[in-house]
């Protein structure tokens, strides 16, 4: 069934005052109840390949009313505050996921299971070229997901799923139409979606855009990256955006499968806090294809793939409007998984995947070369039933090389040297059990060895990365990294009501992290910069995850609680400081009310001071955040829609990211008070 507009008719709706001068607009007719839950919502995608209800590795999902509300200008702020979650926050418009501390290419970005293939990994003012508004549904899997995804999911997946290729035949014209506005941003934004078919041919069209202003927070003192104080301000300078995009697609249904192809284009223009008058324009133009067939009697019994061409453009452009550095990245990405008949109890995928990515950075300001970056990898992942559960076994092999084009021809300056080039010959593995302990209980064990390869600009950046105000340099020597990693939960479900306790710890040799070195170098016309290397050490990782859901009070009015809390400890064991951009131990409470087409929410979000940084760094404040949310669920006529009301940062506090990096986390605090409204309707 179309997702999008499941969406905006699911489950309950909820009251709020702030709402009542909308309510005679609203009664043109009852609100239709919820529909019911569907097994999609409930079967996990990411990371599992055979579709088992349970999973090993922890997964967050968000969909629904409830991805609606947390919906922000960026991927990264969508998901901040899941558990194991953070966000790179560089200013508003580009904020990247950081999973137990983990970020840039540890991350791997996906959309519907295919690689994004942008360059948000590069640096922190790259934005994610994925626009949540047109998202349907996010999978956020925690720990490593090397073994299918590739080593730069050492970290964690982050799988975006729309409906751009029809998952599943359509037989009616639908679609759906959401506007927002206000915010600390003061977005004005909207998305927009029709489908049609017939059963055997679907069609997907969407578009979406948002324009936003500088972010509004509590007045604050703004610290550059040299740590100079600058007059105060209520304002994050230079953070306006405007974004805009769409999509079309189509797929051919058959028995047992379909085939079909989208087109998106994704545009945005947005400023960098590091430096008052440095703009970036960032283009993205996707094509992906997929085929899924099954039901197969032979050895083969299903299939699914995909292929994704990406076209990425990133320019960072000067106050006078010369173009200081642009970023092209062209890139093809092809992916198979067969399902195997059962050998005795054993059952199990088979998987191939290539990539092949062509990076160039153009302009005198560049500070990385032009690269190539081919892999090639085949992976398994075989599963057998015994006395003590569900026990699954795999294994990847992967070959990935790196070349640098070296200094231009003709160019001024020798920074880059001649072309160079390293090979990596990668070997992940991974060892779970899912053992049930009665009908509500789950006790899941996931052991993984991992190891990724360093990237184009861990091994060769060489320069002055101007949105940041940092000179970076690589290493060319650099060895993959390796990694161990251990995940422990015990769950209880029961209906709506559910409780997940976990712990894990990860050892890595050979971590790779760009780290201030203390120095500064000397730039011609800028003056002393702080520098930053990519340098590989041992290091370990630990960390606890308590998330809950509880029903209180059930009847016409209904009340429920849920709660989360993470901390993660990160040790450079070379050196036993502590790793740079840790999120502090972080507790999120909330309380939910709903009545009929009625609901609201409070949640108090705290952050501890986070005291646990390197020698180079400084310690965060500690913070407690107010937020608030109403909706309300009606219809008109045929349609159905959500009107929805976000109060967030109530007591205007200010508060800063620790995940942020430190050149920009004293001229980007987060969002002060706010209030956005916006309305869904599905038609």
């Amino acid at each position: 069934m179309n997702l999008f507009r499941k969406l905006s008719r699911r489950r309950r709706a909820c009251a709020a005052c702030v709402l009542c001068a909308l309510a005679p607009a609203l009664r043109a007719q009852p609100a239709p109840p919820p529909p019911p839950s569907t097994t999609l919502d409930k079967v996990i995608v990411t990371g599992n390949p055979l579709g088992h209800e349970h999973v090993a590795a922890p997964v967050s999902v968000l969909s629904g009313r409830e991805l609606m509300l947390r919906r922000g200008s960026t991927l990264g702020d969508t998901l901040n505050g899941l558990p194991g979650v953070s966000a790179s926050s560089f200013g508003p418009n580009a904020s990247r996921p950081v999973i137990r501390g983990l970020d840039g290419d540890r991350v791997r970005i996906l959309s519907n299971a295919g690689a994004s293939l942008d360059a948000s990994s590069l640096s922190f003012d790259h934005a994610v070229p994925i626009d949540p508004l047109v998202v349907e549904r996010v999978e956020v899997l925690r720990g490593p997901g090397a073994l299918l995804y590739g080593g730069g999911a050492i970290g964690g997946v982050v799988n975006t799923i729309d409906n751009r290729i029809p998952r599943e035949p359509i037989r009616e014209a639908n679609g759906a139409l959401e506007l927002r506005l206000g915010g600390a941003e003061r977005e004005r934004g909207g998305a927009a979606l029709a489908e049609t078919g017939d059963g055997r041919h679907a069609m997907h069209v969407d578009v979406f855009g948002r324009e936003t202003d500088d972010l509004r927070v509590p007045r604050f003192v703004p610290v550059d990256a040299a740590g100079a104080a600058l007059p105060p301000a209520d304002r994050v300078r230079n953070s306006a955006a405007r974004t805009r995009g769409g999509a079309w697609g189509g797929a051919l249904f058959f028995d047992g499968g379909r085939a079909g192809l989208a087109l998106d284009t994704y545009d945005s223009r947005y400023g960098t806090p590091a430096e008052p008058d440095i703009g970036i324009e960032m283009k993205r133009d996707h094509l992906g294809l997929a085929l899924d067939a099954g039901g197969g009697s032979g050895v083969l019994r299903a299939l699914r793939a995909s292929a994704n061409r990406t076209v990425y453009r990133h320019r960072e452009i000067e106050g006078d409007g010369t173009v200081g550095t642009t970023f092209d990245s062209s890139g093809n990405e092809l992916r198979v998984e067969l399902d195997h008949a059962p050998l005795g109890s054993v059952r199990g995928t088979l998987g191939l995947q290539w990539e092949d990515v062509d990076f160039a950075a153009l302009g005198e300001e560049a500070f990385v070369p032009s690269t190539r970056t081919r892999r090639d990898a085949l992976f398994a992942l075989e599963e057998t039933a015994w006395r003590g559960g569900r026990l699954s076994a795999g294994l990847r092999l992967e070959r990935v090389r790196v070349r640098s084009a070296g200094d231009a021809p003709g160019a001024q300056e020798e920074r880059f040297g001649t072309p160079a080039g390293r090979r990596f010959t990668l070997r992940s593995a991974s060892l779970s059990n899912v053992t049930p302990l009665g009908e509500a209980w789950t006790f899941t064990v996931a052991l993984n060895a991992s190891e990724r390869a360093p990237t184009a600009f861990e091994l060769f950046a060489d320069g002055v990365h101007a949105a940041t105000g940092t000179f970076e340099r690589g290493d060319p020597a650099l060895s993959a990294e390796r990694g161990r990693q251990l995940d422990v939960a015990l769950a209880w479900a029961e209906g709506d009501d559910r409780l997940r306790l976990g712990v894990f710890a990860a050892r890595y040799a050979r971590f790779i992290a760009l780290q201030a070195t203390g120095a500064s170098v000397e730039v011609p016309d800028e003056g002393p910069v702080a520098e930053f290397a990519f340098r590989a050490s041992r290091a370990r990782l630990a960390g606890i995850e308590i998330e809950g859901h509880r029903g209180l009070v059930g009847g016409p009015w209904r009340l429920a609680a849920s709660g989360k809390l993470d901390v993660t400890r990160a040790t450079n064991a070379d050196t036993g400081e502590p790793l740079p951009r840790m999120a502090p131990l972080r507790i999120l409470l909330g309380l939910d009310a709903e009545h009929g087409p009625w609901g609201a929410r409070i949640e108090l979000d705290h952050a501890a001071r986070q005291s646990r940084v390197p020698s180079t760094d400084t310690p965060t404040p500690g913070y407690t955040l107010v937020n608030l949310a109403a909706t309300r669920r009606f219809a008109i006529g045929d349609n159905d829609g959500v009107v929805y009301v976000k109060v967030g940062n109530l007591g205007d506090r200010l508060a800063y990211s620790a995940s942020t990096a430190q050149t920009v986390r004293g001229l980007a605090p987060l969002a002060g008070r706010s209030v956005k409204l916006g309305v869904r309707v599905a038609f």
